[in-house]
């Protein structure tokens, strides 16, 4: 193999392999909730708890929007549809270039220049960092975002390498095409004759605008964060603080903590800080607080297409269908009936409404940080603090009744695997 050729081929492996990284980064969401989460998490788990174990990369495994929680304000609803609208899109537009592309190699149309491509000379790596924004806001992880970063820039650095190959093939011909298209967007304006045609990547303003994505993209995750625990409507009480999975429920914490501090709960300590959260009794993702039941193992059910669709099509709604509702769709029964027969409180009333329901269930987490200090409110969400699932209860949340109380693993349905904590 020719030296140019080994230098070629080692640019496509290098390119492509950490563009990889980022497709497995974020298809982790769809992996987890598959019958191969397990054989996933045997490789990827050792790399996040190694990420945990250092102050400098413990933030990568921590998430920057609401995942469990449903958006409780406009702004973090508009972006997370917006994730969905962008995960869409890309990949629409990503199919209708590949298409492009491959007909016009069987069809030996030459430059591919029609279509999109007629006013964008990269519309596949442009429709794909569409795709990964949209991704990284429905799998809001930190690491998906830095790997994000690092695909823009590999996408830079393998435009330019097209565009020398294209030069070298096509001439003039390219320059033209160049003159008159945007590298990833459309140019504002055509046939600028003082357009720079140089496809080194390495130029000093290029290499501070590439350092500049970076900082962006994750500066901008660092914002939906702040934004995101400022949004929270936390309500404290002594060493327990509680959050709503649904902001309807917002309100109720009065009620609920008052019947916690009375309530002679075994497995909460007076010395320690928890974190409850408050949600319907079949709450579909209450798996990924504690593990408090196999209902809740979404990996072993056998809806996984069903639940990613309704993930990316159905923005808010998907976190208020229980398992019984998606069991319900594949055996076409009544999805009211369902809900009401598998109620986890054994309560299958005709006449109740599920969805006014006033049994709620609150999952607590024991939250521990290095200093040992008494900690509440946002701080219980603090990259240096570790969240350990101790037990849930089950109550009238318009009583204060508790009508169940369950200690539970130092686990997640997903074993020790660091899952979402907003």
């Amino acid at each position: 193999m020719k030296r140019s050729d080994l230098r070629e081929w080692g640019k496509g492996i290098i390119g492509q392999g950490s563009i990889l990284v980022f497709f497995i980064m974020a298809f982790e969401v769809m992996i987890m909730i598959s019958p191969f989460a397990f054989f996933f998490y045997s490789v990827f788990n050792p790399i996040f708890h190694w990420l945990d174990a250092y102050p400098a990369t413990r933030w990568l495994i921590h998430f920057f929007l609401p995942h469990m929680i449903l958006p409780p304000t406009i702004p973090l609803k508009i972006i997370r549809v917006s994730g969905s609208v962008l995960f869409v899109a890309g990949s629409i537009i990503f199919i209708i270039c590949a298409l492009q592309v491959y007909l016009g190699k069987i069809f030996k149309w030459g430059i591919a220049s029609r279509g999109i491509y007629r006013f964008v000379r990269h519309p596949q790596y442009t429709s794909l960092g569409i795709w990964g924004v949209g991704m990284a806001i429905l799998w809001p992880r930190f690491i998906v975002l830095a790997t994000l970063s690092i695909m823009f820039i590999l996408y830079y650095f393998l435009a330019k390498d097209e565009e020398g190959r294209m030069l070298r093939q096509y001439g003039d011909s390219y320059k033209e095409y160049m003159r008159k298209t945007g590298m990833f967007f459309p140019r504002i304006r055509e046939d600028d004759s003082n357009l720079s045609l140089s496809t080194n990547p390495f130029q000093p303003k290029n290499i501070f605008a590439l350092i500049s994505v970076v900082l962006v993209v994750i500066g901008a995750g660092f914002v939906c964060r702040s934004i995101t625990l400022n949004s929270l409507q936390l309500e404290s009480k002594e060493n327990v603080t509680l959050v709503s999975i649904m902001p309807e429920d917002n309100g109720k914490e009065p009620v609920i903590l008052n019947a916690i501090q009375s309530g002679a709960i075994d497995f909460l300590n007076k010395d320690r800080d928890y974190l409850g959260y408050e949600m319907p009794v079949d709450y579909i993702m209450q798996g990924m607080i504690a593990n408090t039941g196999t209902e809740h193992h979404l990996y072993k059910q056998h809806h996984t297409v069903g639940l990613i669709v309704d993930w990316v099509l159905h923005p808010f709604e998907h976190l208020r269908r229980s398992p019984s509702v998606h069991m319900a769709r594949m055996r076409n029964v009544d999805p009211a009936m369902a809900r009401r027969h598998h109620c986890p409180l054994g309560i299958n009333n005709q006449n109740m409404d599920c969805n006014n329901c006033v049994y709620r269930r609150v999952v607590f987490v024991e939250v521990d940080a290095p200093s040992n200090k008494h900690m509440s409110g946002k701080e219980l969400f603090a990259f240096n603090t570790t969240r350990v699932p101790v037990g849930f209860i089950d109550m009238n949340s318009k009583t204060g009744e508790i009508i169940n109380k369950k200690r539970v693993e130092s686990k997640t349905a997903w074993s020790d695997v660091p899952t979402p904590a907003i």
